[in-house]
Parts: C-alpha cells; sequence; structure tokens
C-alpha cells in the first residue's frame, strides 16, 4: 500500500512544548529523512491516520 505523507494528520506528530512546535516522534534513519527531504513524493512508513472517530467506534 503506497501513502501519501501529511504529517499534520499523522499519529506521530505531536506537539513538543519544550520545541513548541509539532514534530515527527519516529526516528527515520538516514536514507528515509534524505527521500523526505526530497519532496512531496514521500510515502512515510509510519504514517498512521489520526482518526479520533476510528478509535471510538473501534472501541465499541
Amino acid at each position: 500500500m503506497n501513502k501519501k505523507s501529511n504529517c499534520e494528520t499523522c499519529t506521530n506528530y505531536v506537539y513538543d512544548e519544550d520545541y513548541e512546535c509539532y514534530v515527527c516522534i519516529v526516528n527515520l534513519d538516514e536514507d528515509e529523512m534524505y527521500r523526505f527531504l526530497q519532496g512531496t513524493n514521500y510515502s512515510c512508513p509510519y504514517y498512521r491516520l489520526d482518526d479520533e472517530y476510528g478509535v471510538v467506534k473501534h472501541q465499541n
């Protein structure tokens, strides 16, 4: 499955109070970081949709 990255909708994209900004909590390796920085066609293998409704629905 080829997922496009959209960090703002990913569960791994969290607010860091020390830096006062949002950061990815996944430590990408050197190759993954290179691909990410090269452009918008990067498909992050760690992307998980931050779907609060889906979590609640699954719990019921």
